[in-house]
């Protein structure tokens, strides 16, 4: 399912117009996107957390030429799903 998809499925359920369902998805993700650059977490009970990690600088190798190389530090999001989620799909 793409983005679009999920704008359709939202507004049928919710009897929203696609307009006002993008609205409501686009503002979702700006949320999450601006809460985790500020290093918080957004928990949703019964779906899951979203959370920023930290991966520490490591030596890795171009797979090309097999020379190694530095990669820098950086941050990564991580979701975790939720028991009821996780229950959902089993």
């Amino acid at each position: 399912m793409n983005k679009t998809e999920l704008v359709a499925a939202i507004a049928d359920k919710a009897s929203l117009t696609k307009k006002d369902a993008e609205a409501v998805v686009n503002a979702f993700t700006d949320t999450i996107t601006k809460e985790l650059k500020k290093g918080g977490k957004v928990s949703l009970v019964g779906f899951g957390t979203f959370e920023v990690t930290k991966r520490s600088a490591r030596t890795g190798r171009n797979p090309q030429t097999g020379a190694t190389m530095k990669i820098a530090a950086s941050k990564a999001p991580k979701f975790k799903a939720g028991k009821a989620f996780k229950d959902a799909l089993n």
